[in-house]
């Protein structure tokens, strides 16, 4: 994220900032505005050395002769949530949206911050306010549309990252997103569409290969889903369900390449079968390879 930009003890005007903040400090009765510059600005240069600690007793000093210096709370916020120290964070964000309920910046911080802690209602209220000013940031639709997603709003779901890639934002994740808002809603054209241009986005790709995968196998275009199922298994080996549906898939086109399938199904349980998740499945796949071996020992006395 951007860092807030130094400032002129001379002439004030406040930095913007994409910077998360933190941290609420009692302020002297009386501000001294070019005092508080300059403790800002002291917390800058030691933030870019290094000196996170320095910095936030700097942003402390900046807040102390001024209590309603936003851009210090947005860079303590910053240092908090880069540390980890999330319920600071949020403490410091929200402070800075009750003292400038304009400033973008505070509400966008404070709703990474609640979607951080799983406060998504939270997080929902202070996306929205951000974009109430400013509705043209595609990054706030992005983070907005993932709050949804882990809501399960998928109508919204399909909204939001909508008009984040009309704002020329997103990326591969936002268009697997909102693929499975459309395959929640039965818009499986719209879905396909989705996945196609996430993979597109990032071959590699196995969430969107593989809900691919799972659209075209409902389809039964079996050559389709094995495709996918295949390049998922690729993306990422240990993830057992592409491999179960793989094998399924390539029975489902040949169920008497007895060789081949018994190979999916026996691949399917050497990757399953130490992942307690899978039990069920693993018991029914070496139940089918019996099955299987049977069958062929049959096909081959006739």
């Amino acid at each position: 994220m951007a860092k807030a930009k130094r400032l002129n003890p001379s002439s004030w005007t406040l930095a913007s900032t994409t910077l998360l903040v933190v941290l609420m400090v009692f302020a002297s009765a009386f501000a001294d505005t070019e005092k508080a510059k300059e403790h800002f600005n002291v917390g800058l240069n030691l933030e870019q050395s290094g000196d996170l600690e320095g910095a936030l007793g700097a942003y402390k000093a900046c807040m102390g002769e001024d209590a309603d210096f936003v851009d210090a709370y947005v860079n303590m916020g910053a240092i908090y949530f880069k540390q980890k120290q999330y319920d600071m964070a949020r403490d410091v964000f929200k402070t800075a949206t009750e003292k400038d309920a304009n400033n973008v910046d505070a509400f966008a911080n404070l709703g990474r911050v609640e979607y951080t802690l799983k406060r998504y209602v939270e997080a929902e209220t202070a996306f929205k306010a951000a974009l109430a000013l400013n509705d043209g940031d595609a990054a706030l639709h992005k983070d907005l549309g993932k709050v949804y997603y882990k809501k399960k709003s998928y109508a919204d779901v399909i909204t939001t990252f909508t008009k984040c890639h009309e704002l020329g934002g997103g990326d591969y994740s936002t268009w697997f997103m909102l693929g499975k808002g459309h395959q929640k809603k039965n818009e499986n054209d719209r879905a396909v569409a989705a996945y196609k241009k996430s993979i597109e986005l990032k071959a590699n790709n196995y969430n969107s290969l593989s809900a691919l995968g799972q659209i075209y196998l409902n389809q039964q275009k079996f050559k389709s889903a094995a495709s996918n199922f295949k390049a998922a298994m690729k993306a990422a080996p240990s993830k057992y369900q592409a491999a179960y549906n793989y094998a399924i898939a390539v029975e489902s086109q040949d169920p008497q390449a007895y060789n081949t399938n018994i190979a999916n199904w026996q691949n399917f349980v050497n990757i399953a079968k130490k992942n307690p998740k899978a039990k069920a499945q693993v018991a029914n796949a070496q139940n089918h390879v019996k099955e299987l071996k049977d069958a062929m020992a049959q096909a081959e006395l006739q």
